[in-house]
């Protein structure tokens, strides 16, 4: 095998603007399928994105023997279902974070996928993007000195009550979907993982989801500080402080595939600006992933990383209760 054959669980938004474009012409990943439970749908979406099948249901792309793995942008509370259908079709899967809807059920599906002998990992992308591999390669050097705290900033405006963001069942919500990048980049970042962490949220009236969320990440000897939300001006940066100097990322989740990435360095000797890129973080997931499954070595990020970042979010919600520091369990 030299190239993966990939199918497409659901037509979504996220996918047709932000994934399919960046795969045209990888030699490693190439997306044969794309299926939706609205025939007419899948077959408007193939037509539109060139992709040679589509299906009328999640069960009928799965059942097709020449796909070997699918992606799976589902809403958050289909992730574990179709995780483990996917793995009894015997596909490796790239899964949409957040994995799940808890640790518990993200460790479920995990171990039944690799009980039926697949791949599986959660799809965060910023982390194949160029400007985070440099971020941690400066950290790693001690450039900085010993990190103190991570600091981040991701916010979005979307009061649609019909967007699964919105929809507090389907995982909906600050904390589940950009509070994961919070989360997940700071471990990241920090190397380890925190013991304990502490939320203060607002949740919207109507929806009861997290409009509006804080936390903080104890590392014992670091710490991570953030504020999400699903309804404020859109702004993300992630800020990096150490002993002797710091390091900000100023699109560090969505960046832009076309154009380089910035991040500003500041250490003794001055603040320096580094450009990389441009890249397309989400062909580097996929091929990365690919290449895996190509020569069957072990997934770039590997599925207990997952099962880790549900615990702090977990963690978070449990704070949000008991108004208390919670231990990360």
């Amino acid at each position: 095998m030299n190239t993966v054959r990939w199918g497409v669980l659901s037509v979504s938004n996220h996918y047709r603007l932000r994934v399919h474009h960046q795969l045209a012409g990888s030699e490693l990943s190439k997306v044969v399928a794309i299926a939706s439970r609205d025939t007419a749908k899948a077959e408007t979406a193939a037509c539109e994105l060139g992709i040679r099948r589509s299906f009328g249901s999640y069960e009928a792309l799965l059942a097709d023997p020449e796909i070997d793995a699918v992606f799976l942008p589902l809403p958050n509370h289909l992730h574990a279902e179709w995780v483990k259908k996917a793995a009894d079709a015997g596909k490796h899967v790239l899964c949409e974070k957040p994995f799940a809807m808890n640790a518990a059920q993200a460790a479920d599906a995990i171990r039944y996928a690799e009980s039926k002998g697949v791949k599986v990992m959660e799809a965060f992308m910023y982390r194949f993007h160029p400007q985070w591999a440099h971020a941690k390669e400066v950290v790693q050097s001690g450039e900085i000195g010993k990190v103190l705290f991570v600091h981040v900033q991701f916010t979005f405006n979307n009061k649609d009550p019909r967007n699964i963001r919105n929809i507090l069942e389907a995982g909906g919500g600050a904390i589940m979907d950009i509070g994961c990048y919070a989360c997940s980049s700071s471990r990241f970042i920090m190397g380890k993982e925190p013991v304990r962490a502490i939320s203060l949220v607002s949740r919207d009236p109507e929806f009861g989801t997290d409009a509006l969320s804080s936390g903080m990440l104890d590392f014992g000897d670091a710490r991570a500080l953030f504020t999400v939300s699903t309804q404020a001006f859109p702004v993300q940066q992630v800020d990096i402080v150490g002993t002797s100097g710091s390091i900000s990322i100023f699109i560090p989740f969505n960046m832009y595939g076309d154009v380089p990435a910035e991040m500003r360095i500041v250490t003794g000797i001055g603040p320096r600006t580094v450009r990389l890129g441009p890249a397309g973080q989400y062909r580097l997931m996929f091929d990365a992933f690919s290449k895996s499954i190509i020569e069957g070595k072990p997934v770039p990020t590997p599925p207990e990383d997952a099962i880790a970042n549900m615990r702090a979010l977990d963690t978070l919600f449990r704070s949000e209760k008991s108004g208390n520091w919670e231990k990360i369990i």
